[in-house]
């Protein structure tokens, strides 16, 4: 194959015309969805310039959103419509009327602002308590806190002991902190092929190869793990094993037992993700049951009370406790107390009750409603979870559908984000039920999805 050249018109830095290069390229047909662009080091050669310019050219035209990079694979360009992506977000200003459909967040209620208020009044009334946060802690967390915060797991089911945990400033920083305490740059770590964005950023961090796993009905494949390790063992494995994040798929009793037998034969590490909450008759056995010597599992307050609290826990078997420990003191010295005080005044009283048993009940008929809308199409999720997952229909694309939904201020996310490795994207989008802000205008978004399912847009073509 006659490797792409590009024609750099662009006045100005090089790697700027690298990346306006790629857009001319797209639009115009000459790079196809899915085609890899040449490798760094190749291009370079060709161009007479440095790899670190065209590394540059390649990371803003995926800032643009023209291209996609994947650890270990290479620079793609991304599948679907050759317009700039719209990129999976965690926080972006919104027209009135808008529904968003694409983050995972909590059902909106007036209680978390309120119980939150509730607390901040007591800890401003505490003498004691802005003493403590407004002096050093220990790395960990003052003890308190986290028997307060392991009360409260056990009270949601998850019985842990304050001596497991570390407090962290939530559930993605436990998993760039668990990265950095416990593998090196180069080493490869194992994921679903579709896995949480975050995982993926979190890994090219920290310059490590994650190697993409095929998954069925029953959660991550065990034979093509087997294969992979009986290759090269990947440092650790990461999972959400009862609802995988975005497909909703859970991992079997079988995989779990099977995974650990895996793990255990091969020296291999366990990052367990807990942070999309499901009530506990919705879960399975935990793998930090299974395999306590060699699993780390994450959970965190963000789907549960609220994302902007930005405060979890990391439980971590004893041999790796003063590693991870070690790693937080060089990040941050320590997760400021008095957020931590927050939390623990606010899941002690009965708002956190309240307002679970609500959120319960609430993603329960949200997931009921989704699945009355879009009867007739396969469907995956999990009856009290937040997310749905909806395989399109042959010949359609899901680059086109966001699109044209968004037309329609309805905001969805494709399956590009959680790819791993270089399979192609599956045709396919999530959607975050939790994160309408009523049920009345989730049912309008999903009204006007089922529209466009069943009088599919038109796609757009720039070439001939």
């Amino acid at each position: 194959m006659t490797i792409w050249h590009p024609t750099i018109t662009t006045q100005g830095p090089r790697y700027r015309g690298i990346a306006d290069a790629i857009a001319r390229a797209i639009q115009a047909g000459e790079l196809a969805p899915g085609q890899r662009l040449p490798p760094q080091r190749r291009l370079a050669d060709s161009l007479g310039v440095t790899v670190g310019t065209v590394t540059r050219g390649y990371a803003e035209a995926e800032r643009q959103g023209w291209v996609t990079a994947r650890i270990g694979s290479g620079t793609y360009v991304r599948n679907g419509d050759t317009s700039p992506m719209t990129p999976l977000r965690h926080s972006h200003p919104m027209d009135a009327g808008t529904i968003d459909l694409s983050l995972s967040l909590p059902p909106p209620h007036p209680l978390r602002a309120a119980a939150l208020g509730r607390a901040l009044e007591g800890i401003a009334m505490d003498d004691d308590v802005l003493q403590r946060a407004v002096a050093f802690q220990s790395e960990r967390g003052i003890p308190a806190h986290r028997e307060q915060l392991a009360a409260w797991m056990t009270n949601l089911g998850m019985p842990v002991e304050a001596e497991q945990l570390l407090i962290t400033q939530g559930g993605q920083h436990g998993i760039s902190l668990a990265l950095q305490a416990l593998t090196r740059p180069g080493e490869r770590i194992a994921a679903d092929v579709l896995t949480y964005p975050g995982l993926i950023d979190a890994a090219q961090q920290s310059h490590l190869k994650v190697m993409g796993v095929p998954m069925d009905d029953e959660g991550m494949d065990m034979d093509a793990l087997a294969r992979l390790c009986a290759q090269q063992p990947p440092r650790l494995i990461y999972l959400t094993p009862d609802q995988n994040n975005p497909t909703g798929t859970v991992l079997s009793q079988n995989r779990r037992e099977r995974l650990v037998e895996l793990a255990r034969r091969h020296d291999v590490l366990i990052l367990e993700d807990g942070v999309q909450y499901l009530p506990e008759q919705e879960r399975g056995t935990p793998l930090h049951r299974l395999a306590p010597e060699r699993t780390l599992f994450i959970f965190s307050t963000a789907k549960v009370l609220a994302g902007g609290l930005r405060i979890g826990t990391l439980l971590a078997p004893p041999a790796l406790r003063e590693r991870l420990a070690a790693a937080l003191r060089a990040q941050s010295w320590m997760v400021p107390s008095l957020m931590v005080e927050a939390v623990c005044r606010w899941v002690a009283s009965e708002d956190d009750r309240t307002l679970l048993a609500w959120q319960t009940r609430e993603l329960g008929e949200r997931q009921r409603l989704a699945r009355e809308k879009l009867a007739g199409f396969a469907l995956g999720g999990r009856p009290h979870g937040a997310n749905l997952w909806l395989p399109l229909p042959e010949g359609l694309r899901s680059a086109v559908l966001q699109e044209a939904l968004a037309r329609r201020d309805v905001l969805v996310t494709s399956a590009e984000p959680f790819c791993v490795g270089s399979e192609p994207a599956p045709q396919a989008l999530r959607l975050c039920l939790s994160a309408a802000p009523s049920r009345e205008a989730l049912a309008k978004a999903l009204d006007i999805l089922v529209e466009l399912l069943h009088e599919p847009p038109a796609a757009p073509w720039r070439t001939v």
